[in-house]
């Protein structure tokens, strides 16, 4: 680090604006998916690994451990600190072997407890590295999973069921291929968004995060020729799923990775319907469907005084696309390698923090730009009374219920590329071969009226 920058301007140096520039918006997930985070993990993975031979009977050369043993183990687990990660990648720096280097750490601490001392040769038994790093980041992502991402979208799924009910039965102008399409609701739009957010959360939430620990290859190679009195597959589930992970028995030297590739697509889903909402929502802002809230000391243009810029949705857009790239790239990277293993994967897999951080920072974005937002309902209003050529659907619909010929091709013939009004309308329907009340219906309907059920739709998705 250059000489004129101190500690406190670290973020300025970060290549990552996640490590830099949003830094603080992150200071609940970096803990978890950060380098500290791997490490922490990997020591957490180390020690119950030597608590699960301890507990096994038939491995007489490691005998259960005592209340003040396991009070140690415990100990280096809720203690552990950035500091201490420190000193396992000064290890790493003589070892060039981080996960060894956790080896040699744990090895040192444990050697002032007599106890645990006598079992320094049984840290990290029969492992191979992998058997260490798949349970890590399955840990790492699990955690990020349920502490992190779900509540993040759980939250902005609510806020959608807000607007949803509130704006239920506010319609607006529906538009497809961005003409102007049949009438819908406000509150409609936002219950199609949300209902296929909550599919992929839901997707998300119930996927299994799988480990395995079953050596160098995926045969238990060093387990069964050492203990070979010890189930070894049954001992490994046991492990497995007291870290809170699904086992997985068939594997090579490394758990191959499918269910993480699962688990971003999840994540690329879900932010590919946000992109998709946070453009529409650009688009409602900037032809006043929505006025924003300002904020007191922001600037929208360097030049020009008057702009309030969707920033949040503009950001949101931005780090989903940020987010998906990484994500994407990791599905499609992680479950492929050569042979039983190669090391393109380690390297691909420190980056998994960016992309769920990425992901995270776009849903925060969201949410921020919604509080922001006000519903302009004389806009929607204008924008429905100056498109009653969209009656036209409604028209030639009742108008084959009645018999009558070709009525599409009438109203084609009337509203296509013509300037409509309520009147045109109106002396049109008077003209019809139909039973007066059917022309009295037409005649009362509007386009803020022709939302069919939209309100009742919207209501549903709010009420959950």
């Amino acid at each position: 680090m250059p000489a004129t920058l101190s500690d406190n301007h670290d973020s300025l140096l970060a290549i990552s604006p996640l490590d830099g520039r949003y830094k603080n918006k992150l200071d609940d997930l970096r803990p978890i998916v950060s380098e500290f985070g791997l490490i922490k993990s990997r020591v957490h993975v180390e020690i119950r690994w030597l608590e699960a031979l301890a507990a096994a009977p038939a491995i007489a050369e490691v005998a259960p451990f005592s209340t003040k043993a396991s009070a140690h183990l415990n100990a280096l687990l809720s203690d552990f600190s950035p500091k201490d990660a420190a000193a396992i990648r000064q290890i790493e720096a003589t070892t060039n072997h981080d996960v060894k280097a956790v080896e040699y750490w744990i090895k040192d601490k444990l050697g002032t407890d007599e106890e645990l001392a006598a079992t320094l040769e049984f840290v990290h038994f029969a492992c191979t590295s992998e058997d260490i790093n798949n349970l890590s980041y399955a840990m790492m992502l699990k955690q990020a999973r349920d502490a992190v991402v779900l509540p993040e979208m759980d939250s902005l799924i609510t806020v959608l069921r807000g607007l949803s009910g509130e704006h239920a039965a506010l319609p607006m102008l529906a538009r497809t291929h961005g003409q102007p399409a049949t009438p819908t609701t406000l509150g409609k739009e936002i219950a199609n968004v949300g209902a296929r957010l909550v599919r992929q959360r839901d997707q998300l939430a119930a996927l299994q995060i799988l480990g395995k620990a079953n050596g160098a290859v995926g045969s238990y190679a060093a387990h069964a020729v050492t203990y070979p009195e010890v189930d070894w597959e049954a001992h490994t589930k046991a492990f497995v799923e007291a870290l809170g992970l699904t086992w997985n028995p068939m594997t090579t030297q490394i758990e191959p990775h499918d269910w993480i590739a699962e688990y971003f697509h999840a994540l690329i889903r879900f932010n590919t319907i946000l992109l998709d909402f946070s453009r529409d929502l650009w688009s409602y802002i900037s032809i006043g469907y929505f006025k924003q809230h300002l904020i007191d000391g922001e600037v929208g243009s360097s030049t020009m005084p008057h702009k309030v810029n969707p920033i949040d949705f503009e950001n949101a857009e931005g780090n989903l696309g940020m987010a998906n790239a990484v994500l994407g790239h990791l599905a499609e990277k992680l479950p492929v390698s050569r042979w039983q293993r190669d090391l393109s994967d380690s390297t691909a897999l420190r980056n998994v923090g960016l992309g769920v951080g990425h992901g995270v920072l776009a849903i925060r974005s969201t949410m921020r730009g919604l509080k922001k937002l006000a519903v302009d309902p004389a806009k929607l209003a204008l924008d429905l009374d100056s498109n009653q050529a969209v009656l036209a659907e409604a028209i030639q619909t009742v108008m084959r219920r009645h018999g009558i010929e070709e009525p599409y091709e009438k109203l084609k013939a009337l509203t296509r590329g013509q300037e409509i009004n309520a009147k045109t309308l109106a002396a049109f329907v008077a003209t019809l071969d139909m039973p007066e009340d059917a022309k009295q219906s037409l005649a009362e309907l509007t386009p803020g009226r022709y939302v069919g059920i939209a309100a009742e739709l919207a209501d549903r998705f709010a009420k959950g």
